[in-house]
């Protein structure tokens, strides 16, 4: 049985850094045990310096597959993602800096290229919100930055990276629930997140024809870095019992949402593209 994660009020500011984070999150199971499903692949995973990315990365690194791990500025999270992913035996490459930059997006992939050789998994993953009560609220640079992180950066690093993928590869990009449950608080991130449902299936559609698969992940409440520096920056009270009005009545630990992506990026979902997971705790979304 998986007991649930007592959380409690609390803040940090953006970006938010895993050690500061009461209580810790989880990663990975110690009990998880890798079949070298991605053995020897390569993957970029966007945002792998905490939170799902981290989870994803050590899921990854497990089953065989060696990270690019990109980031923005937390470079102390980022070194333990790294010490993390190479204690499985596998190299990790750390790159940081801004997502939204195409420039920056295209220099990622080239030095994935020149450090591995291949690239086999694009994950998706870097995100940002802020919380604001009222759509007049919203700032015209807090939309563009929240626009910038989500999904500008995804449409550039999956441009970047798709001259690189072949058959069987995969892109699996981070949605999440509130794509369809549309929270009043987070607008503009919930918009962001329908874009990506519609981008994923789009994708999708281009280039299942070459074999490579398209895929998302809309997660529920998960304990990671950005609750704390953004719901509790704006309430810390809005942190308290996290994830309580789930069906399951708690929020996800990051390794509950990491071998999602392990299943997509495998040849254990070889016949599925342009579709969603929802690790969210027992939600019905119909999505």
């Amino acid at each position: 049985m998986v007991h649930k994660t007592e959380i409690h009020a609390q803040s940090q500011s953006l970006p938010g850094q895993e050690a500061l984070m009461t209580p810790p999150a989880v990663f990975i199971r110690n009990d998880y045990l890798g079949s070298r499903k991605l053995q020897d692949k390569v993957a970029l995973i966007s945002g792998a310096d905490s939170g799902i990315g981290r989870s994803v990365a050590l899921h990854f690194a497990r089953e065989g597959a060696d990270v690019v791990a990109l980031y923005l500025s937390e470079h102390d999270d980022a070194r333990e993602t790294r010490r993390l992913v190479e204690a499985e035996g596998r190299r990790c490459l750390l790159i940081d800096g801004d997502l939204g930059n195409p420039e920056f997006c295209r220099d990622a992939v080239a030095k994935t290229i020149a450090n591995f050789g291949k690239l086999n998994v694009l994950v998706n993953n870097a995100g940002t919100q802020q919380v604001q009560k009222c759509l007049t609220a919203i700032s015209d640079e807090q939309w563009r930055t929240t626009f910038r992180t989500n999904i500008d950066s995804m449409f550039y690093l999956t441009k970047a990276a798709l001259p690189y993928l072949k058959e069987d590869d995969a892109i699996i990009n981070t949605a999440s629930i509130n794509a369809y449950v549309g929270p009043a608080l987070l607008l503009d991130y919930s918009a962001t997140k329908g874009a990506i449902i519609s981008f994923t299936r789009s994708l999708s559609n281009q280039v299942v024809g070459k074999g490579i698969r398209v895929n998302a992940v809309a997660p529920g409440p998960v304990w990671t870095p950005l609750q704390p520096a953004t719901l509790g920056a704006y309430d810390p009270q809005l942190l308290e019992d996290f994830g309580s009005d789930t069906p399951m009545g708690r929020a996800a630990q990051p390794w509950e949402i990491g071998p999602c992506y392990v299943f997509l990026a495998s040849l254990d979902a070889s016949f599925i593209s342009g579709q969603t997971l929802h690790p969210n705790g027992g939600t019905v979304v119909n999505g």
